[in-house]
């Protein structure tokens, strides 16, 4: 029974780190918000009985991830976000959506569950398991997205680092022409 309450527990943390996520207007507010969320998912895990997919969803995703995408907000200097009505399509298509997805996960509960107990170390879930997959039959996945993570942060860096060659006035215009940076002079020397 504790077991189930503490289940809970982590999982309304979940869903209210998920909410926060989205009602936050500061970039990094809503990354702190994710940190929570990821955080909480390894609790789950943890419940679950799966220690080492815990351990890795601290150490890759609130760890590793959640720096890269804080590093890349503060390289972007992102500011506070600005708010609009809102997409009518998003509305429509969404809410009835949400609803459906409701509808589905209570359905489920109610009528899937056989409630058979699963001791812990039954379910494949062996790290040796695990690695053989990952290293070896989903290698080339894995090794795509780690490249389109690395393609996204040099881009994040390039534009933080270069905003003059995203407002580049066109050559026939009377806009004066941004000047090209010139060379790096340390503190307390002359050029």
């Amino acid at each position: 029974m504790f077991h189930l309450i503490l289940f809970l527990c982590f999982g309304a943390i979940c869903v209210a780190g998920a909410i926060n996520l989205l009602v936050q207007s500061h970039p990094i507010n809503s990354a702190l918000s994710l940190i929570v969320v990821m955080a909480s998912l390894a609790a789950e895990y943890l419940l679950l009985g799966a220690e080492f997919v815990a351990a890795v969803q601290v150490i890759v995703y609130a760890g590793a991830i959640m720096v890269l995408f804080v590093i890349t907000i503060m390289l972007l200097n992102a500011g506070k976000e600005e708010r609009t009505q809102g997409s009518r399509i998003a509305t429509l298509v969404g809410v009835p959506g949400v609803a459906i997805g409701g509808l589905l996960v209570a359905w489920t509960l109610l009528h899937g569950s056989n409630g058979e107990k699963v001791a812990i170390g039954a379910l494949p879930g062996d790290p040796k398991d695990i690695a053989r997959l990952l290293f070896h039959d989903f290698l080339l996945p894995f090794e795509v997205t780690s490249v389109l993570i690395l393609i996204a942060i040099m881009g994040a860096v390039v534009l933080a680092s270069r905003p003059e060659a995203i407002a580049r006035p066109h050559p026939h215009s009377s806009a004066p022409a941004v000047e090209e940076p010139g060379e790096l002079v340390a503190p307390g020397k002359e050029r």
